[in-house]
């Protein structure tokens, strides 16, 4: 059997771990783990980007009508 997918992305994840610790710290400049978590968050939207790039790629002069649109 296969794993089941999580409902929602680690990208959408990060993104609320960061807004959380935003709005609960003042002084979140020098804060170690919202840097890691901001980190981790520009590597999956690496990833993602990468991944549309390649499936693009890949799709050849279909381009656009071939790749998945998904966000």
């Amino acid at each position: 059997m296969a794993k089941k997918r999580a409902a929602e992305s680690d990208e959408v994840k990060l993104k609320k771990k960061i807004a959380a610790k935003l709005g609960n710290d003042s002084n979140s400049e020098g804060d170690a783990a919202l840097r890691s978590l901001r980190k981790r968050l520009k590597r999956e939207q690496r990833k993602r980007r990468a991944l549309a790039q390649r499936t693009k790629r890949a799709a050849g002069n279909k381009g656009a009508a071939a790749a998945p649109a998904s966000a």
